[in-house]
């Protein structure tokens, strides 16, 4: 029968130090986005709130949140110095 060829993996993450802060960045702005789009309701219904509509909740907010899902994804997706890529 064939040996099973086994290699011992080494205790290494799966992305470089850059990644992490890249991605600890992205998840900053997407929790500020999130938050700015908190709030705007009225305590009583028969009132209408005016604030639900302003800018930070309907630009703002909702431009933060697409700006941190793209800081995500090329932290994901970007190289951390000195790691090759191996074939």
């Amino acid at each position: 029968m064939a040996k099973k060829k086994t290699t011992k993996q080494e205790g290494e993450f799966l992305f470089g130090k850059k990644n992490y802060i890249i991605m600890i960045i992205g998840v900053v702005i997407l929790l500020i986005g999130f938050a700015l789009m908190n709030g705007g309701g009225s305590d009583d219904p028969a009132v209408f709130n005016e604030d639900i509509y302003n800018f930070q909740r309907i630009r703002l907010a909702p431009t933060l949140v697409l700006i941190g899902l793209a800081v995500e994804i090329y932290a994901i997706f970007a190289n951390p110095k000195g790691k090759q890529i191996k074939e």
